[in-house]
Formats: C-alpha cells, sequence, structure tokens
C-alpha cells in the first residue's frame, strides 16, 4: 500500500479512537487544560451594568491574592445549579469570586444576578465569547483557580457540585495559598 492511502486510514482509526475516549470513558470535568501552571491571558472585560461590581482584566489577577474565575452564562441550566455553591464559597473560603459572563445579554445576566444573589468581586462581559477562548473555555459553567501570581493553577469543567467543591477548588485554593492539607494540620480542619 501507498503512503498517502495508509494516512488517511491512520487518521480515520487516531479520531475514531478519541470519540471512543470521550463517549465511553473518562470525567468530563477532568479535560486538559494547556494553560495550567501557566500564566491567565491578556484581555481587559467591561463590567456587566447595573451589577454593583466592576468588570476585570488581566491586572486583578495579579494582585497577589488567589482568586477563583467562573465562567457562567445567564441562559446555562447548570450554571443556576451550580450558583448556591458559589454563594457559600464567597463567603466562606476568602478568596474573590470573579465572574466571565460568556455570549449573554446585559440584561440577562444582570436579572440573573439580581434574582439569584451576587457571589463575584468583578463580573466581566465577554460578549462575543473571544476572552473566553483564550482561556480555553470549552463551555459554560467552568471554573479556574488562579494563584497570586496570575498562573492557572486549576480548571473544572462542569457546574460545580458539593464533591468537586471539597475535593478539587477548596484544596486548588488552599494549596494555592500555600497552606498544608495534611490531616494533623490546623488548615486541614477548616473549611465549607
Amino acid at each position: 500500500m501507498k503512503l498517502a492511502t495508509l494516512l488517511p486510514i491512520a487518521g480515520f482509526l487516531g479520531l475514531a479512537a478519541l470519540f471512543y475516549v470521550a463517549i465511553f470513558g473518562g470525567d468530563p470535568s477532568e479535560v486538559p487544560s494547556a494553560l495550567l501552571g501557566k500564566p491567565v491571558p491578556e484581555f481587559t472585560l467591561p463590567a456587566v451594568e447595573d451589577t454593583g461590581v466592576p468588570g476585570f482584566a488581566t491586572a486583578d489577577l495579579l494582585q497577589g491574592e488567589v482568586t477563583v474565575v467562573n465562567v457562567w452564562a445567564s441562559w446555562c441550566v447548570p450554571c443556576r445549579q451550580e450558583h448556591p455553591l458559589l454563594e457559600a464559597l464567597a463567603r466562606e473560603s476568602g478568596a474573590p469570586i470573579f465572574g466571565l459572563n460568556y455570549k449573554d445579554s446585559g440584561d440577562a445576566a444582570q436579572r440573573f444576578l439580581a434574582t439569584l444573589g451576587n457571589p463575584f468581586a468583578r463580573v466581566g462581559a465577554d460578549r462575543d465569547g473571544r476572552v473566553s477562548i483564550d482561556w480555553g473555555v470549552y463551555g459554560v459553567p467552568e471554573t479556574f483557580v488562579v494563584d497570586g501570581e496570575g498562573k492557572i493553577v486549576l480548571k473544572h469543567v462542569g457546574a460545580i457540585d458539593p464533591e468537586s467543591l471539597t475535593q478539587k477548588i477548596l484544596p486548588a485554593i488552599e494549596r494555592a495559598r500555600g497552606l498544608d492539607l495534611s490531616p494533623a494540620s490546623p488548615e486541614a480542619s477548616g473549611g465549607l
């Protein structure tokens, strides 16, 4: 057989294997991110109007404080489901949560937050989705933990649930703060 005949067959088999793994194996919240351990992308987002909080930019994530960035939209049902956990996280973790509002109208986003509460210290309007693409977002919701130097230390795909909050997000926040999470440490006993 010629090499030109084998290349399409090899490509097809490779794609078939990827689809098989995507459909029958793996946790969708474990989608790898090329940005883990790397600085957040350069961006500036205007505020979602009438939310009482400003928009944000890359510089706001370089202030020496661990921050959670949540990508959400008013039209996203899982975003509505995770919202009470975001509010609890904002109240109890001490880490500010910044909202990246994805491809949403300002009025709808404002109504969503007015109805369900606003856990965000800042909310940026990503109307065309360009900033979300730069963050490597596959869909909403997605949540990132950013260390005090502006490096992404965790990416969680999908809605936050109690298990992902306690097993992934809170430990990532504490690790980014440099706290000891061994069972005997005082830091390990606190939290949500």
